[in-house]
């Protein structure tokens, strides 16, 4: 006969059941989202629905501008908030003394994160499109979204620094390294993973972002591809807002498809920074 089980033992088990469940809570929802997006919009992708530019108000035509220009603000997001954040989590990890003021900054870099996004959009307004007078453009937007994005880059390099383990910097200063040359040749190289990674999902949240875009520069209709920085754009999630709220007649397979199109470019780039991390664990593990 078998032994009944100690009351650890069923407490353990308990607890493990609970957490099944409440991951398939959290996946089965995703996974049906994901489903249906992909069986009302497949229909709609074509060739030409992503490489021809929209016509008839969106009711024809493809997203192409849409997706270029969704890129670009990507780009433009990450070429900003990438040098700062790193640069503000060097210092933060690495310089700055535990004292109330360095609390204070890390805490509010957290809180950050949980401005709401069109807070960011009428401070970009006010400050990149008004004051610096860049206008409605694709500059004013990247920047704008480049502060949002800086909470997350920030927090991830000041943890991915801090996860480096202490004795690679005492190793290199005992060999008469510098703290500069520690931080640049040593300690950097072991966090870029991480770096890379919050950079990565930061460009992720960028691209599926509608608010702060709507108020700095983004345009529902335009053929055509930005030709500079201070010229307006098209993105897809502000396409896909207008011609799903305000464009009477549209076809509900356009709409689909274009969130199917937005859908895989946000899911790209959280899977491109899966792998980066996977990776990162190999080759630190040897496994």
């Amino acid at each position: 006969m078998k032994k009944p089980l100690a009351p650890r033992q069923i407490s353990q088990r308990t607890a493990f059941t609970f957490l099944i469940l409440a991951t398939i809570i959290v996946v089965i929802p995703v996974i049906v989202i994901i489903a249906v997006i992909i069986v009302n919009g497949a229909g709609a992708i074509t060739w030409e629905f992503l490489t021809q530019p929209p016509m008839q108000a969106g009711k024809a035509g493809g997203i192409f501008p849409a997706i270029i220009g969704t890129f670009y603000l990507m780009l433009g997001t990450i070429v900003v908030a990438l040098p700062l954040g790193v640069l503000a989590g060097i210092y933060l990890s690495e310089y700055a003394r535990d004292n109330w003021l360095t609390r204070t900054v890390n805490m509010a870099i957290v809180n950050l994160a949980g401005v709401p996004s069109i807070v960011y959009g009428l401070f970009g307004l006010g400050v990149f499109v008004l004051m610096f007078h860049f206008g409605m453009s694709l500059l004013a937007a990247s920047l704008t979204l480049a502060c949002q994005a800086l909470a997350m880059t920030v927090t991830t390099s000041r943890e991915a620094i801090l996860a480096v383990p202490r004795e690679y910097r005492e190793g290199s200063l005992a060999v008469g390294a510098t703290k500069l040359q520690t931080i640049r040749y040593v300690v950097l190289p072991q966090a870029r993973p991480g770096i890379i990674t919050g950079a990565v999902l930061a460009m992720s949240r960028a691209a599926g972002e509608t608010a702060p875009i709507l108020v700095v520069g983004a345009a529902f209709f335009l053929p055509g591809l930005p030709q500079s920085p201070l010229d307006q754009f098209m993105a897809l999630p502000y396409h896909l807002y207008t011609v799903a709220a305000h464009v009477p007649g549209m076809s509900k397979t356009t709409i689909w498809g274009v969130a199917l199109v937005l859908l895989v470019v946000v899911l790209s780039f959280n899977v491109l920074a899966t792998i980066i991390r996977l990776r990162a664990r190999r080759r630190r593990y040897g496994t």
